[in-house]
């Protein structure tokens, strides 16, 4: 019998997955511009949470828009400035230390470093976004441990297309049955499941209770976690490295 693969590689998910960006940081940015601008929309939680299944800012506003005929008119140039106001709010409130990392992530990136295990982003969000919030909690580019960095608008299609992990995984010159991506949300499910890598998918407010039926564990945190695919299983105290080779049926690479 041949030997199970190595892990060599963890690719995670940004919004909602290394950070609770979503709820107290996109969706207060997209309110404040919709204030500045003068537009009568407003998000509350669970508003921003029915269009949280439309990946990308732009793309999420172009959407409302259709769905809501009554609202003034709004062209793809006036979209695109509207968005960009909003990323310059989301940046200031990244920089204050508004938006901090999931509880847990921090561990589990010195676990992966212990094993010689890369670590690597597929996001939708703008790479601008990333930068800010990796510099903002763990520290610039050159400290943070992500050595591979894959945003939506650098690939034909955003999430849940899987071309942003095909692309972070030929950066990594790594195979599918290497890897493990860590993901959030139904639509970055998809796009990793897409890919064929071996998925963990570590809910948050928005996502619990959602079907993820190829994820091989689901979880409610990296810390004090709750395995919500065996109901019965003692909750984790911490991910760690371990934990991901044994869910995707891999081995550790040797210290």
């Amino acid at each position: 019998m041949s030997a199970k693969p190595l892990l060599r590689a963890v690719i995670f998910d940004v919004d909602g997955t290394l950070a609770d960006t979503e709820a107290e940081g996109h969706r207060v940015a997209f309110n404040e511009a919709f204030k500045t601008w003068g537009l009568p929309v407003y998000w509350d939680v669970a508003e921003y949470g029915r269009w949280l299944g439309v990946p990308g800012g732009k793309e999420r506003i172009a959407a409302y828009w259709r769905a809501h005929p009554e609202l003034p008119p709004i062209s793809e140039s006036e979209i695109r400035a509207l968005h960009e106001f909003k990323t310059r709010l989301y940046h200031e409130m990244v920089d204050q230390g508004a938006i901090l990392l999931r509880p847990g992530i921090v561990p589990l990136l010195h676990s992966l470093s212990e094993h010689g295990i890369r670590v690597a982003i597929a996001t939708t969000t703008a790479r601008p976004n990333v930068e800010h919030l990796l510099e903002a909690t763990i520290g610039p580019a050159g400290t943070h441990p992500f050595d591979v960095i894959v945003a939506g608008d650098e690939v034909p299609q955003k999430k849940p297309a899987p071309d942003v992990y095909w692309e972070a995984l030929r950066q990594l010159d790594l195979t599918p049955a290497e890897a493990v991506a860590v993901e959030d949300s139904e639509p970055g499910y998809q796009a990793a499941v897409g890919a064929t890598l071996a998925t963990v998918v570590v809910t948050n407010a928005y996502s619990e209770g959602r079907p993820f039926p190829l994820a091989c564990r689901i979880l409610d945190n990296f810390m004090n976690a709750r395995v919500l695919d065996q109901p019965d299983h003692e909750p984790i105290s911490q991910v760690t490295a371990t934990h991901l080779a044994d869910w995707a049926g891999l081995r550790l690479p040797s210290r």
